[in-house]
């Protein structure tokens, strides 16, 4: 012992301070990225993290990044900046096959799903003076589309070609931000929002309460079409009473929003994140209204598009929710 204590004793101040940071830099760091702050992928990566947080007894620091939404997401897991996304089903279904906007980059084959998460219907809000009652009656309006590098923004141009449409179809097409649309709604500067959202959402509670508003239907040939061919669009609806202004069900299509790595995150760390969600499900399911419907058995199966990790397999199947 003595000749322990003499040799660290011979070790320069500045080893010591190496010696001490090598062992703090232990910790693994998650870093999940989300979408805007009024949405609900913001949410539900501080959930996640929340619950992963408590859980890990400090061996893994979870933080959160507020991002433009799945299409920045994507590009993040891939390029590792980030180490978990939430992304719309579809846009994790061409990520990982190389189809759609991905068809020249190729398939993202280490693509990973850990588990989904709550429903998106795509969401048309009006404003009640605008004369807009269908999709269809957005042609020749002031619109916001959403933000370059969104999901919404991604899923509005494919709705655009399912359409025959061009941008310049539109009177005004801006690319705000969630944060931004409900006050330009409001301002009259657009005569309609479009969201790829959980409901109930802040930003379309925004909208609804400080002007008149109304939710509109998107349905037809065209959304029949996509929902019975793709596996990433279901149909939806949208709860009469969930907002001022829309007393009546809205019909609509939607996705869902999967919690998605790459089969480079550790089985470990997989393993104990969706441990730390599925073992906390009733207080995570308390953590945004959007949550208030899922159940475990889904949230394993429902709107997966990419592969399950194998952590994530090895939980599930020691809990019996996959065989």
């Amino acid at each position: 012992m003595r000749l322990a204590h003499q040799a660290l004793a011979t070790i320069p101040f500045f080893m010591f301070l190496l010696l001490s940071f090598s062992v703090h830099s232990k910790v693994q760091y998650l870093t999940i990225g989300t979408g805007g702050v009024t949405g609900v992928y913001y949410p539900t990566g501080g959930a996640i993290c929340h619950l992963a947080n408590q859980i890990t007894d400090g061996n893994y620091h979870c933080e959160i990044k507020s991002t433009p939404g799945s299409i920045y997401n994507i590009e993040g897991i891939r390029s590792g900046e980030l180490t978990i996304g939430v992304l719309q089903s579809d846009w994790q279904f061409h990520a990982y096959e190389g189809s759609g906007r991905y068809k020249e980059v190729g398939k993202f084959s280490t693509l990973r799903s850990l588990f989904s998460v709550h429903a998106e219907p795509f969401t048309v809000l009006s404003r009640s003076d605008s004369d807009i009652s269908s999709f269809e009656d957005l042609k020749g309006k002031r619109v916001n589309i959403g933000a370059p590098r969104s999901g919404q923004r991604a899923t509005m141009e494919m709705l655009l070609n399912l359409y025959g449409w061009e941008i310049d179809d539109f009177e005004t097409a801006l690319e705000l931000t969630p944060s931004e649309q409900a006050k330009a709604l409001c301002d009259d500067r657009v005569d309609a929002i479009i969201y790829v959202v959980g409901h109930p959402n802040s930003s379309i509670k925004e909208a609804s309460g400080a002007c008149q508003t109304k939710l509109v239907n998107v349905a037809g040939d065209k959304i029949d079409r996509i929902t019975e061919e793709t596996s990433y669009y279901q149909k939806a609806v949208i709860p009469g009473g969930m907002y001022r202004g829309s007393p009546n069900a809205t019909d609509t299509f939607g996705v869902g929003a999967v919690i998605t790595t790459t089969s480079e995150l550790s089985e470990e760390v997989a393993y104990q994140l969706v441990k730390s969600i599925f073992e906390n499900h009733a207080e995570f399911i308390q953590l945004h209204p959007a949550f208030k419907l899922l159940k475990k058995h889904k949230m394993v199966s429902n709107s997966i598009t990419a592969p399950l990790h194998k952590g994530a397999v090895r939980y599930y199947k020691e809990v019996g929710l996959i065989k």
